[in-house]
């Protein structure tokens, strides 16, 4: 038998021979897109693509034959998403319908990419995880309603990195039919966060409120139902999208009402000098002072933290995650202490990302 370290030794190789030819494999790949550009052809031939598995499965002995198919099925799906990243731009997934906030945002952070709407958090999430869109662009944070737990939990969770933060303004507005008037509103409906938002305008209107996936489908909803006691709050974009009025504007308690938007994909960027923040996500031990040591590490080093966040880690009853953002660079020597001290003291830690 031999030895563990010589076995390891010989995989790293064969993965660095690999990485040669995947980068070889992938130029091919570009002169393909470039033909199928000049042509017209489609990214995806089903008979090519059938005819080559077989043909190929065959040179490899049968007991490794089903994972060496997989190997080929996985190769052609990435061919297909480069080609696809080289003819259309990037995909970028995001929670919506057209009109809602989602969408303005991924147009002023990727105003050349394709803008795929998805039914919720999860499923926008999980098209930049399976590499049908090249990223997700998810809400994280509003300046006045506080975290967007469902997606610090995909973050922590998923396998998804951070590579960017946006702040985008958002203003809230009161949409309903044409026709309507504020005096016969009775129902607002629209996403928890933007309800929040607007807290101050629904009570002291004494309506009733709804919740709904997200701005756009409810005022989507409002406009299908017809019905002049119900108003949806969202964009004005999205009450052009769906044919409603804009009953009143700028409804948000909060006159400079933000949503920060972060920008997920299956690849860490490379930490840049330039990067002056990072996300840490982490668990410390269950032992007395864990967490004060913890945070400690962060100011020893030099670290300023912005906030800290605790969510329930879904993994163990009544245990607990922490969402950290921390301003300085991560890539320094003082980030790599850091990260050695925090070694010590927590059970698990996740870097999710650097960003300017």
């Amino acid at each position: 038998m031999e030895n563990l370290d010589v076995l390891r030794k010989k995989i790293n190789e064969t993965d660095a021979k690999m990485r040669e030819l995947f980068l070889e494999r992938m130029e091919a790949v570009h002169g393909v897109a470039e033909y199928k550009r000049a042509t017209g052809t489609g990214i995806t031939d089903p008979a090519r693509e059938a005819e080559m598995i077989e043909r190929n499965s065959l040179l490899v002995e049968e007991e490794l034959r089903p994972y060496y198919v997989s190997f080929l099925k996985n190769n052609i799906e990435v061919s297909k998403q480069y080609q696809r990243r080289l003819l259309t731009g990037a995909r970028v997934a995001v929670s919506g319908v057209p009109g809602s906030f989602a969408h303005i945002a991924a147009k002023k952070v990727f105003p050349l990419a394709e803008t795929v709407g998805c039914g919720n958090f999860q499923e926008a999430y999980a098209a930049a995880e399976s590499g049908e869109c090249d990223y997700a662009l998810l809400p994280i944070e509003n300046s006045s309603n506080g975290d967007v737990s469902q997606v610090m939990d995909l973050i922590y969770f998923g396998n998804l990195f951070v590579n960017d933060v946006h702040d985008i303004a958002v203003v809230q507005n009161l949409l309903a039919v044409p026709g309507a008037s504020l005096s016969e509103i009775r129902t607002v409906i629209s996403h928890p966060q933007a309800l929040g938002q607007c807290a101050d305008f629904i009570r002291d209107h004494g309506l009733e409120t709804v919740e709904f996936v997200n701005t756009a489908a409810a005022a989507k909803e409002v406009a299908e139902r017809g019905d002049r006691s119900v108003a949806a709050i969202g964009s004005e974009t999205a009450a052009g999208e769906y044919g409603l009025v804009n009953l009143v504007s700028h409804i948000n308690t909060a006159m400079d009402n933000t949503t920060r938007f972060a920008v997920l994909s299956k690849s860490m960027k490379e930490p840049a000098a330039k990067d002056n923040r990072f996300l840490l996500l982490f668990t410390v031990r269950d032992e007395a002072g864990a967490l004060v040591r913890a945070l400690s590490a962060l100011a020893e080093y030099g670290f300023n933290m912005r906030s800290l966040k605790s969510r329930p880690d879904r993994t163990a009853p009544w245990s607990y995650y922490f969402f950290c953002e921390c301003e300085g660079n991560i890539e320094s020597e003082n980030g790599w202490r850091m990260l050695q001290a925090l070694q010590s003291v927590c059970e698990n830690i996740k870097m999710a990302g650097s960003f300017e």
